[in-house]
């Protein structure tokens, strides 16, 4: 099923409609109703009755974005929600290490009374709490000096504060969101492969997957580095499509342009 992208962001945001200058532009984009004067609409072409939202010449009409350029939105805003919400974890987690380095001791003898209690029920099961990894790492971590779990906490923070502003770039769809997203993400997948390498699963092998993906879909689309003809490409493109919105509107078709 085929999303329409322009009536589905219509419906939530209302129309958005223009006057230009332009006579014969003019006259495609008005409409007389039995219920009033009526304007095409920029984004989805729907009639909408009531005043135009501006006016001017054609060329200074606004850049609504529509079709494939609001799916990209959508995509970005996506991803924009995710690295939000992967920014609030890590914050969270960089304030449970920072109370933890300075409560190590009082935490180490609270693990330690509470282990003593379930060991003989673990017995009784036959599961050895001294050979369990994820005991073994909590008791390695109650070995980390204090300066090194502030080191932890900090590092943590700054990692946070990265994925926030990725997320609230990607928001607004500023080009510097874009580039920030493609070479953060693309400096940790070796990481992540090399995790992969130690313990296999299906969290990690779909967290992989879905940032590789990121990367190529930002790159690719949005012309970073250089690709698909770059900036300039990506800048002609816009520039053209904010000359083109009142005539495409119109009914007048676009020239062809290779893709």
């Amino acid at each position: 099923m085929k999303i329409d992208w322009d009536r589905r962001t219509c419906s939530r945001r209302g129309h958005i409609t223009y006057l230009p200058q332009e006579e014969h532009l003019r006259e495609k984009l008005r409409a007389d109703t039995a219920l009033g004067e009526a304007w095409r609409c920029l984004r989805c072409g729907d009639f909408a009755l009531g005043d135009p939202h501006g006016s001017g010449p054609a060329a200074d009409a606004p850049l609504v974005p529509r079709g494939k350029v609001l799916r990209d939105l959508f995509i970005l805003r996506f991803l924009a929600v995710e690295r939000a919400i992967r920014g609030v974890f890590i914050v969270l987690a960089a304030l449970a290490v920072w109370q933890f380095s300075n409560r190590q001791d009082a935490v180490r003898r609270f693990f330690d009374e509470k282990l003593a209690l379930i060991r003989p029920v673990a017995r009784h099961f036959h599961y050895d709490l001294d050979h369990s990894p994820v005991v073994g790492t909590i008791q390695q971590a109650f070995g980390y000096r204090h300066s090194t779990l502030l080191l932890v906490a900090g590092l943590l923070l700054v990692y946070a504060l990265v994925e926030i502003v990725e997320g609230v770039g990607l928001w607004r769809a500023k080009r510097w969101a874009e580039y920030l997203t493609v070479v953060a993400t693309a400096a940790f997948l070796p990481l992540e492969i090399y995790e992969l390498t130690e313990k296999v699963s299906w969290l990690k092998i779909a967290t992989l997957l879905v940032n590789i993906l990121a990367v190529l879909y930002i790159a690719l689309t949005k012309r970073l580095f250089g690709l698909r003809g770059g900036r300039t490409a990506f800048d002609e493109e816009r520039h053209s499509a904010s000359l083109l919105e009142v005539e495409t509107s119109a009914g007048v078709p676009e020239p062809a342009r290779n893709s």
